[in-house]
């Protein structure tokens, strides 16, 4: 992580957002009191379940949204009195988004969104077609938009977010619907654009843990519209250290309500439609023997037909700390 002199990449106080409010009802508490600092050079994670706040905050800190109490800056400037300001310097990228013209090529598309950003014309043709490199477009950039598939949409939205050369890149989601090679490709191009420059600052929302160890500087976890920690990987991890961490394949009539664990917050994976089983994970703490638990599941009606152990991960920490799986929350509402 680097840094530069300057006002904070963001800052956050006290900030609060709720929908629906009126005089008959209290609304819909999005954002309860969050108090958050990025610092410049930074690449900054912000991890929740469905719900949680995340997309309402990025929302707030891109201008697009206003909050009802609190105070957020961006680059120095509030975002609700110098909003023109704030969006001079950063620019939004979210996944599944459907961005520009359909009769727009590609090349042109990215060209448009530079104009927007005061980029001249050539410097905008310049930068379009080094990000189509960057994102594998090349041979579609003068195809129509509305003649992508969703992975290729994507890759273009992604370079669009980089047309204006921001200070402060928002990413929401970015990989969303991305094969595995594409997400790859674009985190590694993340990295290296954040160290090219002294102060180029990103802000990561992610359902992928694996890339917000890839990626982040620090992370913070947010649940039901508050910060619940906010630390480096490493450090988070120290937090929930101690025992092992277990994951059971397991299959049998009883139903997972009917496990009982005493001592343990077993985490439930989906069911595996193929083998007919399902994972079972939790941390086994040091005075605890695992050959009991496998006894105890046994007795309930499970069958386990496999085993893994392995050291602490971000998801780890994640449902040590929020109390519960991505996979286990409903659909998104901020």
């Amino acid at each position: 992580m680097s840094t530069s002199a300057g006002p904070a990449a963001v800052e956050v106080r006290g900030l609060t957002r709720i929908f629906g409010a009126s005089r008959g009802g209290a609304g819909v508490r999005a954002l309860a009191g969050v108090d958050l600092r990025i610092e410049r050079g930074e690449v900054f994670g912000l991890l929740g379940p469905n719900g949680a706040g995340k997309t309402t905050l990025i929302k707030i800190l891109s201008t697009l949204l206003f909050p009802t109490s609190g105070a957020a800056k961006v680059a120095g400037f509030d975002v609700v009195a110098d909003a023109q300001e704030v969006r001079r310097r950063i620019s939004l990228v979210s996944g599944g988004e459907s961005a520009g013209y359909g009769v727009l090529t590609v090349r042109e598309c990215l060209w448009m969104f530079g104009q927007y950003y005061g980029v001249t014309g050539a410097e905008a043709w310049r930068r379009a077609d080094e990000l189509l490199a960057v994102v594998d477009l090349g041979d579609q950039a003068h195809q129509r938009i509305n003649r992508l598939s969703t992975g290729q949409r994507q890759r273009m939205n992604f370079a669009r977010g980089f047309m204006s050369d921001p200070e402060i890149l928002f990413l929401d989601e970015p990989t969303l619907g991305m094969d595995v090679n594409a997400a790859r490709a674009l985190r590694e191009y993340v990295a290296a654009w954040v160290r090219e420059r002294s102060g180029r600052t990103v802000l990561l929302t992610t359902h992928y843990m694996a890339e917000a160890e890839q990626l982040c500087d620090r992370v913070a976890i947010i649940d039901r519209g508050a910060v619940l920690a906010c630390d480096s990987t490493p450090a988070l991890r120290r937090q929930v250290q101690g025992g092992q961490h277990v994951e059971l394949e397991l299959r049998g009539e009883a139903a997972p309500a009917e496990a009982t664990l005493p001592g343990l917050t077993p985490v439930w994976g989906a069911p595996h439609p193929e083998r007919g089983t399902r994972t079972l994970k939790f941390r086994l703490p040091p005075e605890r023997a695992l050959v009991g638990v496998l006894h105890a599941l046994e007795r309930q009606g499970f069958q386990v037909d496999g085993i893994s152990t392995r050291e602490t991960t971000l998801e780890d920490v994640f449902i040590a700390i929020v109390g519960r799986g991505l996979e286990d929350t409903g659909v998104e509402g901020g």
